[in-house]
């Protein structure tokens, strides 16, 4: 059993899969950088001043001066700031992967369907057959060449 993990393991797929998760999980460290460091910022700004993390509804009904208040307090809330951001996030991975097959697809050598080569029916079996075929492969029969 053990040498049938080892041999699982080594399977180029799933090394594959493991550097492509942990590249993954250091592209999202850096998109979640630029979302909060650099895109957000200028649009609480547009909006005047207004940081989309600090947004969120108290469902208690009491008043907190910010999201770290209430969740210290215990209260429950809606934190819809932070979603807001996780959408954003979600939007600007999703471009730039796009972006990256599209660049990726454009250097791709295009795939060549093989030719289709000419087919007939055995006079006897009446399966479909290349065209050049001397004698059919499913009933054996030699074929006369015309």
């Amino acid at each position: 059993m053990l040498k049938e993990f080892k041999e699982f393991i080594m399977k180029g797929n799933v090394l594959d899969l493991a550097i492509a998760v942990i590249i993954g999980v250091a592209f999202g460290a850096i998109v979640t950088s630029l979302v909060a460091d650099i895109i957000m910022p200028p649009i609480g700004m547009l909006t005047s001043g207004v940081n989309f993390a600090d947004l969120f509804v108290v469902l208690d009904g009491k008043t907190y001066a910010s999201l770290a208040d209430a969740t210290k307090a215990g209260a429950p809330v809606i934190a819809y700031g932070k979603f807001l951001n996780t959408v954003f996030n979600f939007l600007i991975v999703a471009f730039v992967i796009f972006m990256i097959v599209k660049q990726a697809n454009r250097f791709q050598k295009p795939v060549v369907a093989p030719a289709e080569r000419p087919m007939k029916d055995c006079p006897m079996c009446a399966m479909n057959i290349p065209a050049a075929a001397k004698r059919c492969p499913a009933c054996t029969s030699e074929l006369v060449q015309i």
